[in-house]
């Protein structure tokens, strides 16, 4: 016999003291709790202090109606089973009741044969959920979780995918929503505690996290950086920010500490979940604009009060353009326009809203790209509270201008790092088979590039075209092997790439204005 929460509602004394008995009295329910209310109102409550499994309410109650409170215990705890219980047969509550998904609907008097099946069905369908719920939780093992974090935020080979996919396949056939928990302040809050009392409150807290997902079915939680949780949750995005925001009241009630939660979008297959990462992250990423302790939607559907600066999004796309290309006058530009312009603005909170809408998107779409705008600049909250105390629109968009100037540099560095390497790679390859026929064709496809594009980006950062570097190469090799004397020249020319001898004597001539025999006659006098 498993243990359940039963709630019990009903405004008539009689009638709930009788319907208590003859639960209370239920054989199968030996290990459950039985609670009552006598409105809705004490019935809700009584629910934000403690979970509910099953919930008995009468339909016909004064003020707030058994429907009404159903729907609101429903956003409390979505994975609530509701039987409603009415001394009226109308098929209007009827078809109500099944358009709630309400999983009953007995009428007064209560036969006890049906209420005793209802129960029993409904504990055996709870049982079954409890064990898919732990038969999911199990399959997250530690190691699955280290798996699907890493999955989460960086490429992972096709073995890792294959097995991310194994495992995630169960738990996305209904459905998941991310969402990422941050604990807030606890770093500069935690400072004048010791490691040991820093030890057993982040202990703490992660217990109690883990606990209150387990017993209101809310997810699967799996490890994250400091002070950060991912939540798999099991409910689709109009479910899921009740129990969340119930869980941040709860968390807060528990510490001196509040949580903030970002959220993505639905997920119904392992792309879509990484996407719902993504957006959990853009989310929670605003938090510093929209404030903490609360739930954040997906960042791309905040948006300010009032609509201001107009084409913002193609300004800041052009902007970020710019960023990455490392053109300042055009990021200046921008600023320019966004600020300042044809209609300048002049109310101290428009350009507070401008700068949050512009920087919020500019984040999202680095995140995308897989950057992280804050991060890069070093960008805190501190930092951004400098924005709050300049007095002039042109100090902000100046202190702007050089952060935004500071994060095109570090974003063109990190490019051209990146191309550099790229090419290091592609020359460490050519040398490496330069005793075989090799082709642009081929190391393109090496690389994964179309051969056009590999050809232009190696002249834009070498200077020289792909066919004379390696021409280039081949006969300083070849200069080099001549100095041996014991070599023979159509072995020279085998080393280089060249099968054919004559070929190879003209393109040497071509290059180095005599035969490769002059050329060593000439190197050993």
């Amino acid at each position: 016999m498993i243990a359940l929460n039963l709630l019990l509602v009903d405004d008539e004394a009689v009638d709930l003291e009788w319907l208590r008995r003859r639960v209370a009295s239920n054989p199968l329910l030996a290990n459950c709790q039985v609670m009552t209310a006598s409105s809705g109102f004490a019935a809700l409550k009584l629910m934000e202090q403690k979970p509910i499994d099953i919930l008995l309410t009468d339909i016909r109650m004064p003020i707030m109606s058994g429907m009404d409170f159903a729907r609101k215990a429903k956003e409390l705890a979505p994975r609530i089973h509701v039987v409603f219980i009415s001394g009226h047969q109308d098929f209007a509550y009827a078809k109500e009741a099944i358009q709630m998904n309400a999983y009953g609907y007995l009428l007064k008097p209560v036969d006890d044969e049906e209420l005793n099946s209802m129960l029993q069905e409904l504990t055996s369908k709870i049982a079954q959920e409890r064990a898919q719920d732990q038969a999911l939780s199990e399959t997250l093992s530690l190691v699955n979780q280290e798996l699907l974090f890493r999955w989460l935020n960086e490429e992972t080979s096709e073995q890792a995918e294959f097995h991310v996919h194994g495992f995630l396949g169960p738990m996305l056939e209904d459905g998941l929503t991310v969402a990422l928990l941050e604990i807030d302040d606890l770093a500069w809050k935690m400072k004048e505690l010791s490691e040991e009392e820093q030890r057993r409150l982040k202990s703490s807290m992660t217990d109690f996290i883990h606990g209150f997902a387990a017993t209101h079915h809310l997810g699967t939680v799996v490890r994250s950086y400091d002070y950060h949780f991912i939540l798999l949750v099991n409910e689709n995005k109009e479910r899921v920010a009740a129990p969340l925001q119930e869980l941040i009241r709860a968390f807060s009630l528990r510490f001196s500490y509040t949580l903030t939660i970002g959220t993505g979008k639905p997920a119904a297959e392992p792309s879509q979940l990484r996407d719902s990462y993504r957006q959990a992250q853009a989310a929670l990423s605003i938090k510093w604009i929209v404030g903490k302790n609360r739930v954040i939607e997906d960042a791309k559907e905040w948006v300010p009060k009032q609509p201001i600066a107009p084409n913002l999004e193609e300004k800041v796309d052009r902007m970020l353009k710019a960023m990455l290309d490392y053109d300042l006058v055009t990021i200046d530009d921008c600023l320019h326009e966004l600020f300042g312009g044809e209609n300048p603005l002049t109310g101290k909170n428009d350009i507070y809203d401008l700068i949050i809408r512009m920087t919020s998107k500019l984040h999202a779409d680095l995140l995308q790209m897989n950057e992280h705008l804050y991060e890069i600049l070093n960008w805190d909250a501190e930092q951004s509270s400098m924005l709050f105390q300049y007095e002039t629109v042109q100090d902000i968009v100046s202190w702007l201008r050089r952060r935004f100037f500071e994060l095109s540099e570090l974003l063109y560095l990190k490019k051209q790092r990146q191309k550099r390497k790229l090419i290091d790679n592609i020359t460490q390859y050519v040398e490496e088979r330069l005793d075989t026929k090799i082709t642009l064709n081929e190391v393109a496809a090496h690389f994964n590039f179309t051969p056009n594009y590999l050809g232009q980006l190696f002249k834009l950062e070498t200077g020289i075209l792909f066919s004379d570097y390696l021409n280039e190469l081949r006969m300083k090799r070849a200069c080099a092997l001549l100095m041996d004397p014991a070599l023979k020249i159509y072995e020279i020319a085998e080393q280089v790439g060249y099968k054919n001898i004559i070929y190879f004597n003209r393109q040497f001539k071509q290059t180095m204005a005599m035969s490769p025999g002059e050329y060593r006659k000439k190197q050993r006098i």
